[in-house]
């Protein structure tokens, strides 16, 4: 098991059948999460190949991400949580002036995902919509987006099966709204294969 501290980020490569169990220890933490093709940075994931595929806006157990290439990326094998989001992009710097109104310097996932992705070739702009893991955000009949404490409790996981090889960028999300006004670590293992987990 591997942590990364809150408000910052990692990232890492993943092998075709391997597992990545992504846990929120302490409750009530997002962590943002993107995808790319390891052979071919260009293919990376696709909120809306997703979204359109799986025909749902909640992603949960079963459901597999998708890259703008139309080729599955990831399935979901285990969600105890349930609730994750696919709608709204990274937290960047821009987030914190424009939509908190604070003009001083933020932690973000935008810029933990990029400097982090930086040693594979990945730039600013290469991040996509992220995978945001235990994300609430709920949406009422006319369209209006609201950010909602996250409903996971204290060791509540995705595990995820990689169907490609991958470079996975992977954040304790800096937000406060996103974190119910708390920031927390989030702990991340790799297993082997399917078979291996039990």
């Amino acid at each position: 098991m591997k942590v990364i501290e809150k408000q910052t980020g990692v990232a890492f490569e993943l092998k075709e059948g391997q597992m990545l169990k992504v846990t929120d220890p302490h409750g009530e933490q997002v962590s943002d999460m993107v995808l790319f093709n390891a052979h071919d940075i260009r293919e990376k994931i696709s909120s809306g190949k997703t979204l359109d595929f799986e025909e749902s806006i909640l992603i949960s157990t079963g459901n597999f991400l998708w890259s703008n290439r139309s080729r599955k990326m990831m399935e979901i094998i285990e969600d105890t949580n349930g609730r994750n989001d696919f709608l709204l992009a990274p937290c960047s710097p821009e987030t914190f002036r424009i939509m908190y109104q604070n003009p001083h310097y933020h932690p973000s996932c935008f810029e933990n995902l990029y400097t982090n992705l930086s040693g594979y070739g990945i730039e600013p702009d290469d991040i996509p919509t992220a995978f945001n893991i235990f994300m609430n955000v709920q949406f009422s009949p006319n369209g209006k987006l609201s950010v909602e404490p996250p409903q996971s409790k204290a060791g509540d996981f995705v595990l995820f099966e990689a169907k490609m090889d991958l470079i996975v960028g992977l954040t304790a999300c800096s937000a406060e709204d996103s974190n119910n006004g708390s920031f927390k670590p989030i702990h991340f293992e790799i297993i082997g294969s399917n078979e291996e987990h039990v």
